[in-house]
């Protein structure tokens, strides 16, 4: 714990680090998109690093089904795999920043800090 600290005190002597990092960091977020896919490919949904929907595609398959409940499962599924895979790479992009800034492994992602693995 102590050394936790000891490395935050040294960051928030260097703020010209620590504003570079970040900008860093959320320029690679900003540029994060994934995709999930369901029903094998019946259904697309892109998801930004920013976690919001880009883009849903629905294919002329889907349609076809004509089922409701089935549609909003594979919607579901689709972009539950979509967020899953955004979130893990904006996890890889904290530890990054973390590294870079000679934080230990995993402090930032555990103090709760929105976008930051929290």
């Amino acid at each position: 714990m102590m050394k936790e600290l000891g490395a935050m005190m040294s960051l928030l002597g260097n703020k010209d680090k620590m504003q570079a990092e970040m900008a860093k960091y959320q320029a690679a977020v900003a540029a994060i998109v994934t995709e999930g896919t369901s029903g094998g490919g019946m259904v697309t949904v892109k998801v930004s690093g920013k976690l919001e929907v880009q883009s849903v595609k629905i294919s002329d398959d889907a349609m076809k089904l004509n089922d409701r409940e089935v549609l909003e499962d594979l919607v579901a599924a689709a972009c539950n795999q979509a967020f899953a895979k955004a979130k893990e790479l904006i996890a890889n992009e904290t530890a990054n920043m973390a590294g870079n800034m000679g934080l230990p492994p995993g402090m930032l992602g555990g103090m709760g800090i929105p976008g930051l693995g929290g």
